[in-house]
């Protein structure tokens, strides 16, 4: 009698998820579309439109590091990830950031490689850096 019970409660479960999914679905689109809407909102209140563009340039961002904090940091590929992430690019972003492969981010990410001495420096200097810092030193590289 156990077994019919326990497949009984694995059905339930299996339906209960899959009517959760199909309710929640129409609503992560509307929250995503919610978002990009909200982001352009706030670029075009924050003065992120043409005249903001024609304004004085800043200087340009180098991505160096003390080699004392570069001595000290450790970098697994989880940490390698959550930094990417956070800073919102995707692997051959982060790939051109740092003047390699996507492939090699891409094998960082997943513990396969691990970064060179030059590398530790740039990713140490990632850290301090915000999305727009970011967004800046792309834009520099061409990308």
């Amino acid at each position: 009698m156990g077994k019919m019970e326990q497949v009984l409660r694995s059905e339930i479960g299996r339906l209960a998820r899959k009517e959760i999914k199909a309710a929640l679905a129409p609503l992560q689109k509307e929250v995503k579309q919610l978002k990009r809407r909200v982001a352009r909102l706030s670029k075009a209140g924050a003065g992120g439109g043409p005249a903001a563009a024609a304004g004085p340039a800043a200087p340009p961002i180098e991505l160096k590091a003390d080699p004392e904090e570069v001595a000290k940091a450790r970098f697994s590929a989880g940490l390698i990830k959550k930094l990417r992430k956070r800073l919102g690019v995707t692997q051959a972003e982060l790939a051109t950031l740092m003047d390699v492969s996507p492939t090699t981010v891409a094998f960082w990410e997943q513990g396969r490689n691990r970064p060179t001495d030059a590398s530790k420096v740039a990713l140490v200097a990632l850290r301090k850096l915000g999305r727009r810092d970011i967004k800046r030193l792309l834009e520099a590289k061409g990308s």
